[in-house]
């Protein structure tokens, strides 16, 4: 009977494989997506895995019915080798970057340097930077990256350097931070950091000087914090939430199910939901909150509705899905490419949730300037009473 049953298990389709396959039939007609699970017989009475797995694959698939415009994903293709022993790497045709140059470009990057400053958007290798740094005046989005270029922590998929003991904190950094804003002439910044444990305050009061001293020179300039978790230590997000910024942004990036495979073991899910529900809590819900998810790191849709409503239960405002790209070899692999109808389905299932703005899309990312039209919109709406005009919305719809 033991033997029997270890037949059993090696006959089963693993689950990433029995997923892949009900994706595929989301694409067949209605008649098949309309079946249901293999009948039972007798010998499954003494099977109660085999029953569990039937089960769970019909209660995904009832979930998977919403997607109905094409397949949910593709394979990661295997590398190649062409001329010269080049290493060749073919991405989904949706996956098209904006070429890095332009006249804002130029003016960000070369500002960038001579200040010293640090960027997310170059040390993470984002691939919308030419889109973001190119854009028109008062459109262009750099997201400066505080408290140095080389994180404590190491999380699989992260490009930022890494190390147990990075160089200290730069005092005049606050200073130089404002002085490239006001060369630049936004009107709405992104402030990010690397994780520092080896500070005592993990630089909670280097975030909040930042801040402030960004509001002392434009106060009417919007600020988003894309902040570490502090471990989860409640008055360290309090000082960072009470500083002056507009909007909280902290990343969950994964399911509950991946985040040790995703985020460095001092991460967790639980910790980062804390982190959105105290930061909403303790300014009254006068600020937004906002998180990222990636996709294609192996989970399952019916794992992302769950992290959906967990981010509402804890009063998140914002979120955006993106594609996961491995930075190097180094890193996580992907597991698939999540298809741009996929995409749009999030954004219509989020929207349903009651997000007050969603970004969703292949190559979207955290920071991406889409979100920022809308989420500029919304506080200055709030500021004055109203709500977001329908050109407003428009104008985000139209850039993401």
């Amino acid at each position: 009977m033991r033997a029997g049953a270890t037949e059993l298990r090696r006959c089963l389709p693993s689950r990433q494989a029995a997923l892949h396959l009900v994706a595929r039939a989301m694409s067949a007609s209605p008649a098949a997506s309309a079946r249901t699970s293999p009948p039972q017989t007798d010998d499954d009475a003494d099977k109660p895995r085999l029953r569990a797995l039937r089960e769970q694959l019909a209660q995904e698939k009832a979930s998977f019915g919403s997607f109905s415009k094409g397949q949910y994903s593709s394979p990661v293709p295997k590398r190649t080798r062409g001329e010269g022993g080049v290493v060749i790497h073919r991405k989904p045709p949706w996956l098209k970057a904006v070429p890095t140059q332009g006249e804002n470009y130029q003016k960000l990057r070369d500002t960038v340097r001579e200040l010293g400053l640090a960027t997310v958007c170059e040390e993470a290798k984002c691939p919308n930077i030419g889109e973001c740094w190119g854009g028109k005046e008062g459109t262009a989005t750099a997201t400066i990256m505080i408290m140095g270029d080389t994180c404590t922590r190491g999380c699989s998929f992260c490009a930022v350097k890494t190390s147990r003991a990075p160089p200290p904190l730069d005092p005049e950094e606050p200073e130089k931070v404002a002085k490239a804003i006001a060369a630049w002439g936004l009107d709405y910044v992104v402030l990010t950091s690397v994780d520092r444990d080896d500070i005592e305050d993990q630089g909670a009061a280097h975030f909040a000087k930042t801040v402030s001293n960004l509001k002392e020179r434009r106060p009417k300039m919007l600020v988003e914090c894309l902040t570490p978790d502090f471990r989860g230590e409640k008055d360290l997000i309090a000082q960072v939430a009470l500083s002056g910024l507009d909007v909280y942004a902290h990343n969950v990036e994964t399911v509950e199910g991946l985040q040790r495979r995703v985020r460095d073991h001092r991460a967790g899910y639980a910790q980062s939901m804390g982190v959105l529900e105290h930061a909403k809590a303790v300014t009254g819900g006068r600020v937004l909150t906002k998180t990222s998810l990636m996709l294609g790191c192996g989970e399952t849709p019916p794992e992302i509705e769950a992290t959906l409503r967990d981010l509402r239960n804890v009063g998140c405002d914002v979120v955006t899905f993106g594609q996961y790209l491995r930075p190097s070899k180094r890193h996580m692999p992907m597991k698939e490419y999540i298809t741009p109808e996929a995409f749009e389905e999030w954004q219509r299932i989020a929207d349903g949730m009651g997000f007050k703005y969603v970004a969703s899309g292949p190559m979207v990312r955290s920071s991406y300037k889409a979100g920022e039209f809308y989420i500029k919109a919304i506080i200055e709406a709030s500021r004055s009473g109203g709500a977001a005009t329908d050109e407003e919305q428009a104008q985000a719809a139209s850039s993401a």
